[in-house]
């Protein structure tokens, strides 16, 4: 199919084509039980929801983070992928989102130091370990996320071994599922993320301290998870650029030197956003503000990006890449605010998504 626009040309990673470039970002539900056999388990509303974006025409769909286990949840109502009950639940939405042409993904996390907090609906706070619902996070090094969270129990090498091995066991099982791209989730703060940075990373061990340290744990997981991904289908990484701590914490040149060991390692794309490590920070948001970052790991590590954050109109999404600073967008909340927007998008710029049929004849 040829297109107008860059937005509605091809997507081709390893094997997969996915038909547009217009991606949907992973934004957590916070809606799955809490308690019994159905904890983390996907219901009507996860269905409902991912449906109506593969409705409206959306390229690929990541299926928000999806804890690898209990403690990994940042809310006790998070996806998991630790069990087969759960594999049962997203094997229903991964199929149908590949019934209306959309390519089905999912984000798979370990939410560390910010774990145990509530719904954001409910304020979001943390949750005390050993109440009803909360339990004790964990972390790399016993720093606390913010002034009223728990600090958490800084993880052992026999403890961090086992995530990596978490974090295998659920890319399996969302194979199983039926995924066709995996993302493991190293941004915004959660375990991965805190390995990275010096400011919530104080080990002395092999896995601190120095940069080449502190991306070990990144790095393993990756290997762990392309050892059980098939080759055939790709795997991407979401990257924090930037902790936006002045002088300290992870930052741009790390992005790029990260980047570059992830191509060698197995990743196919790199998703960066920015943010989330460190509470209380000025962040400069305004339309567009993390595309630079991913401009700058396409152009010094030629490793394929997505861009996310603050877009909003066609217009802006094309922009970005018909100049090349990113290789697809990745849309949050206005795909919250509008399930069809590639549709929308397609219409303005002259591209092509599929319609279904129940829609098609009379639109």
């Amino acid at each position: 199919m040829s297109a107008a626009s860059a937005l509605f040309e091809p997507c081709t990673l390893r094997s997969l084509t996915i038909p547009n470039r217009v991606w949907m970002a992973p934004m957590c539900q916070y809606s799955a039980e809490v308690f019994g056999p159905n904890a983390g388990v996907a219901n009507d509303w996860h269905f409902a929801h991912y449906a109506a974006r593969a409705a409206g025409g959306t390229g690929l769909i990541l299926v928000e983070a999806t804890a690898v286990s209990p403690e990994g949840r940042i809310s006790p109502a998070d996806l998991g992928i630790w069990n087969d009950a759960q594999v049962a639940s997203l094997r229903r939405i991964a199929a149908f989102l590949e019934r209306q042409g959309t390519v089905p993904g999912i984000q798979l996390a370990h939410a560390g130091r910010k774990a145990s907090t509530d719904r954001p609906w409910r304020g979001g706070s943390p949750l005390e370990p050993g109440s009803e619902e909360g339990w004790q996070p964990v972390g790399p090094s016993p720093v606390a996320w913010g002034e009223h969270h728990t600090a958490p129990a800084e993880l052992t090498v026999t403890q961090i071994q086992e995530a990596v091995g978490q974090f295998a066991d659920a890319a399996r099982r969302a194979l199983e599922a039926g995924f066709k791209v995996v993302e493991i989730h190293g941004a915004h703060g959660y375990l991965i993320g805190q390995f990275l940075s010096p400011h919530s990373n104080r080990r002395t061990d092999a896995y601190g301290g120095s940069f080449e340290n502190r991306v070990r744990f990144a790095l393993e997981v990756t290997d762990a998870v392309r050892a059980v991904w098939p080759e055939e289908l790709p795997l991407f990484f979401r990257v924090s650029a930037t902790d936006w701590l002045p002088g300290g914490g992870w930052t741009p040149d790390d992005t790029v030197r990260l980047a570059a060991l992830l191509k060698e390692h197995g990743v196919d794309l790199l998703d960066v956003s920015s943010g989330g490590n460190a509470s209380g920070v000025r962040i400069p948001v305004a339309p567009g503000y993390q595309v630079p970052f991913a401009e700058r790991v396409r152009k010094e590590s030629a490793l394929a990006v997505a861009a996310v954050g603050l877009i909003t109109e066609p217009a802006q999404a094309e922009k970005i890449l018909a100049n090349g600073e990113a290789d697809a967008v990745l849309l949050g909340r206005e795909l919250l605010r509008d399930p069809s927007w590639a549709r929308r998008a397609a219409t303005e710029l002259g591209g092509e998504v599929r319609v279904p049929d129940q829609y098609g004849y009379a639109i």
